[in-house]
C-alpha cells in the first residue's frame, strides 16, 4: 500500500525533493539540477516539470542582490565620508588603499582555504570592517599630523624619520588592541560542539581580517605615506569639520572637567542600567530568515487514513494558494517509499514559496492565520534555514537523559514513570519528563487456535489470508522496458471498510470450505504506538531531565545511585546517556573562556598602560560602551538578543578597546612630555584624539546606514541588529 503522496497547485502529481551535501553552494547544485532537467525535457514529452515550487536558490540571489546594493551604497558613502573628513586626495588615498587591500588579502586567504562564503563569513568581515577602519584612519591620521606639525615647527628632520616614529607612536595600541580584539572572540571557540561549528567561519574570518589590517597597518601605510608625501607636506587644506568638532567638544569637556565626581556618578548609574538591562535580554540565537520559501509541518490526529489526509491537503492547499503573495504551493503526505523521514500517513509537508515583490511579513501573517483554521491540525510554520540550523544554535535540548529499556511498550511507560518518581527528589533536578507514546488505533486480529483445528487450519494460512487481503502481498515482479514494477495481491476496499467488514472476511479452507475470518480469530481495533524507538535491538523511552543551580556531572552520578535501588522487571535496565560529561565540559569550558578571556583583556591593558589603575579605567570604559548596545536591544529588538546583535557588541569592543589605548598612550607621551596631570592635559590628549575617534565612527554609521534603513529584508537578517547595536 501506499505511505504517501504528493500534490501540486493543479492536482496530484509527483514531489522531487533534493537536498545538497552540506557546505556545498546553492546556487551551483540549484544551477546544475535545472539544467539537468532542461535536458531531459525532449525525452519527457506530456509531463510538465515545476521547478519553482520550493527553491532556496532564489533567497540566496535576493540576499546578494540586496547586499551588494548595499555594499555599493556603503562604499560610495564611505568614500564621501572621508573626503569631508580629510579633504586631501593623497591622505584619501591611504586610507582607502589600506582598507581595501586588508580586505582582497583577507578574502584570498579565506579563498585559498577552501572556505565557503556564507552569512557567518559576510558577518565576520562586517564586524572587522571596524578594525580595519580604525587601523587605517589612526595611522594615517597620526602620521599626517606629525608631519604638519615638524612642518610648522621648521623641523629639519627627514620625512622617513617622522614617518617613522609617527608610526612607531601609534605601534603599541595597535598591537595590544588586535590583541584584545582577539582575546574577545576566545570564548566562541569553546562552546558545544554544534554552536561552535555554526560559529567558525565568523571567527576565522574576523581574525584573519584583524590580522591582516594589523600587518597594512604596519608595513603597508608608512610606505605608502613615504611615497604620495616625499616633500614631507600633507597639504594646507584641512577639513573645517575637525576644527568644528574640537571647538564643540572642547567647551563640553570643559564644562564636565570642572565635575569630575558628577561624571563618575553618571558612568556608575549608567553601568547600574546596563547591567540590569542584560539581565533582561532574552537570547534567540536563530535568525529570522526572510526566505521566500516555506515549509509547513503538519500531523493530523494517530490513524488518520491517507483519503483523509489527503483530503485535508488539498483543502488547506487551495486555501494557501489564494492569498495574495503566494507564488506556488506543493505538498506531501507520508514520506517516499525511500524517504529518510521516520513519519506515519497522518504527517505531512507544505512546501509554499512566496513572491519576491510580495510584502513578506503581511503573507507570512495571512499563511499562519490561515493554517490556525485548522484546529485538528498541529502545524509549525517556519523558514527552511532556521528548521536547518535551529538544532546546531539550540544544541540538546535537555541536560541529562535517563534511558530505559524493554520489550513491552506498556511495561516500559509503568517503569519510565516509576523510574522518574525516584529521581525527581535529586537535588538540583529542575524538571524530570517522560516522552509521551503517541498511540494510533491499529486492527489487531488475534488466530484462536482451538477454532482453527475445527476448521482443519493452521495459524499461518489465517495471518497470511488476512494480510493479503488488508495489506497486500507482494508475489512477484514485472519487467518493462527496464524497469521494475511489483505485483502485488490485495483485497478490494470494499472488503475492508469496516471492522465487521474485516470480521466477515471469507478465508479457505483445506476442506473445501469458507469460513468467517471473525471464527477463527479476535478481530479488534487496540492502540498502536506510531513509532518504534530502538536502539540496536531493545525498544527504550527516554526519561528528560533539566538541572538547575548544581553540577551536571554531581546531578548525573546521583542518579546513577538512584537507578542502582529500583526494582525493575527482568530484562529491563535503565542508564544515563553519557553525553552530558561533555556538554558539561563544553559549558564550563565556554564559561572559564570568559573568565580567562576577561582577566587576559585586563592583564594586556596593564602591560600596554604599566599601570593597574589605568587598566582598571579602560575596564570600565570598555562596559560603559556596552551600555548603549544594550539599550538598543531593548528598545529595537525587544529585548530578544539575536545572533546578529551579539555580534555587533563585538565590534563595539574592538573598536573602544583600540581608541582606550590610543586615548590612554596620548596622555602619557604627554606626561613624559612635561604637561601635570591636570583638566588641561586630559583636555590636550583628548582633543587630539577627537578626530580619528569620530572619523571611524562616522565613517562606521555611513556605511552600516544602508543596511539599517530597508529594515529586515532578504540578506539582512543577521547583519541589520548587529548593525544597530554598533550605531547604537
Amino acid at each position: 500500500p501506499l505511505i504517501g503522496d504528493a500534490r501540486l497547485a493543479d492536482g496530484p502529481g509527483l514531489l522531487l525533493v533534493i537536498e545538497k551535501i552540506p557546505e556545498t553552494n546553492v546556487l551551483e547544485v540549484t544551477e546544475g539540477v535545472e539544467k539537468a532537467l532542461d535536458d531531459m525535457r525532449p525525452g519527457l514529452a506530456g509531463i510538465e516539470i515545476d521547478t519553482t515550487v520550493f527553491r532556496p536558490a532564489t533567497y540566496v540571489e535576493q540576499s546578494i542582490d540586496n547586499l551588494s546594493t548595499a555594499l555599493l551604497i556603503g562604499a560610495v558613502l564611505v568614500v564621501l565620508g572621508m573626503v569631508a573628513f580629510f579633504f586631501e586626495w593623497r591622505r584619501l588615498l591611504i586610507s582607502l588603499v589600506s582598507i581595501a587591500l586588508s580586505l582582497v588579502v583577507a578574502a584570498l586567504v579565506l579563498y585559498e582555504r577552501g572556505t565557503p562564503f556564507n552569512m557567518m563569513i559576510l558577518a565576520g568581515l562586517v564586524v572587522a570592517l571596524g578594525v580595519l577602519i580604525d587601523d587605517a584612519i589612526i595611522d594615517t591620521e597620526n602620521i599626517t599630523r606629525r608631519l604638519r606639525q615638524h612642518r610648522q615647527a621648521g623641523s629639519d628632520k627627514s620625512t622617513a624619520r617622522i614617518v617613522l616614529e609617527a608610526s612607531l607612536e601609534t605601534r603599541n595600541p595597535l598591537i595590544f588592541g588586535t590583541l584584545i580584539v582577539l582575546l574577545t572572540v576566545l570564548p566562541v571557540l569553546f562552546l558545544t560542539e554544534a554552536t561552535g561549528r555554526f560559529m567558525e567561519p565568523f571567527v576565522l574570518s574576523y581574525v584573519v581580517a584583524v590580522l591582516t589590517s594589523l600587518a597594512v597597518a604596519l608595513m603597508v601605510t608608512p610606505a605608502l605615506s613615504l611615497i604620495l608625501f616625499p616633500d614631507g607636506s600633507p597639504g594646507r587644506r584641512e577639513s573645517p569639520i575637525i576644527p568644528a568638532l574640537q571647538r564643540a567638544y572642547n567647551a563640553a569637556l570643559t564644562r564636565i572637567a570642572r565635575y569630575p565626581y558628577a561624571a563618575l556618578v553618571v558612568v556608575v548609574v549608567a553601568l547600574i542600567v546596563g547591567l540590569i538591562g542584560a539581565l533582561t535580554l532574552d537570547g534567540s540565537l536563530v535568525p529570522s530568515f526572510k526566505q521566500t520559501d516555506l515549509l509547513i509541518a503538519v500531523e493530523a490526529a494517530p490513524g488518520t487514513s491517507r483519503s483523509e489526509m489527503n483530503r485535508l491537503m488539498t483543502l488547506v492547499g487551495d486555501e494557501l494558494q489564494t492569498i495574495d503573495g503566494v507564488r506556488n504551493v506543493g505538498s506531501h503526505v507520508g514520506r517516499a517509499i525511500t524517504g529518510d523521514q521516520v513519519v506515519s500517513i497522518n504527517s505531512g509537508e507544505f512546501w509554499v514559496s512566496i513572491d519576491s515583490s510580495a510584502d513578506y511579513d503581511k503573507t507570512v501573517t495571512a499563511i499562519r492565520e490561515v493554517m490556525d483554521n485548522y484546529p485538528g491540525l498541529s502545524r509549525e510554520v517556519q523558514t527552511y534555514q532556521p528548521e536547518r540550523v535551529g538544532e546546531a544554535l539550540r544544541g540538546a535540548e535537555h541536560d541529562i537523559v535517563v534511558r530505559l529499556y524493554g520489550s513491552e511498550f506498556e511495561v516500559l511507560q509503568t517503569q519510565a514513570e516509576t523510574v522518574r518518581q525516584s529521581i525527581e527528589g535529586i537535588d538540583g533536578i529542575k524538571t524530570a519528563l517522560v516522552d509521551p507514546i503517541v498511540n494510533e488505533p491499529q486492527v489487531e486480529i488475534e488466530v484462536d487456535l482451538d477454532a482453527v483445528k475445527d476448521y482443519g487450519l493452521k495459524p499461518g494460512d489465517v495471518r497470511r489470508a488476512a494480510t493479503t487481503l488488508l495489506s497486500g502481498l507482494r508475489v512477484g515482479s514485472l519487467y518493462q522496458e527496464q524497469k521494475v514494477f511489483d505485483v502485488v495481491v490485495w483485497g478490494d476496499p470494499s472488503i475492508r471498510n469496516s471492522l465487521n467488514d474485516i470480521r466477515n472476511l471469507m478465508i479457505d479452507t483445506p476442506r473445501g470450505e469458507l469460513v468467517a475470518l471473525g471464527d477463527v480469530a479476535e478481530v479488534s481495533i487496540v492502540p498502536s504506538p506510531s513509532v518504534v524507538k530502538r536502539d540496536g535491538v531493545s525498544r527504550f523511552i527516554d526519561i528528560n531531565v533539566d538541572v538547575s543551580g548544581r553540577n551536571l556531572g554531581a546531578v548525573a552520578n546521583d542518579i546513577d545511585r538512584r537507578l542502582d535501588t529500583v526494582q525493575l522487571p527482568f530484562e529491563y535496565h535503565a542508564e544515563v546517556l553519557g553525553d552530558y560529561a561533555d556538554r558539561q565540559a563544553a559549558r564550563q569550558g565556554a564559561r572559564g573562556a570568559m573568565v580567562v578571556a576577561a582577566l587576559g583583556i585586563f592583564l594586556l591593558f596593564q602591560a600596554s598602560f604599566a599601570s593597574w589603575r589605568l587598566a582598571l579605567i579602560a575596564i570600565v570604559a570598555l562596559l560603559t560602551a556596552l551600555v548603549g548596545g544594550v539599550l538598543v536591544v531593548i528598545i529595537f529588538s525587544s529585548g530578544t538578543l539575536s545572533i546578529g546583535a551579539l555580534l555587533g557588541f563585538f565590534a563595539i569592543l574592538a573598536i573602544t578597546a583600540r581608541n582606550v589605548i590610543a586615548l590612554i598612550h596620548r596622555y602619557q607621551d604627554l606626561r613624559q612630555d612635561g604637561e601635570p596631570v591636570e583638566s588641561a592635559l586630559v583636555l590636550s590628549g583628548a582633543r587630539e584624539r577627537l578626530a580619528p575617534v569620530v572619523m571611524t565612527m562616522a565613517i562606521l554609521a555611513l556605511l552600516l546606514l544602508p543596511v539599517v534603513i530597508p529594515g529586515q529584508i532578504a540578506g539582512y537578517e543577521v547583519i541589520q541588529p548587529m548593525a544597530i547595536v554598533i550605531l547604537g
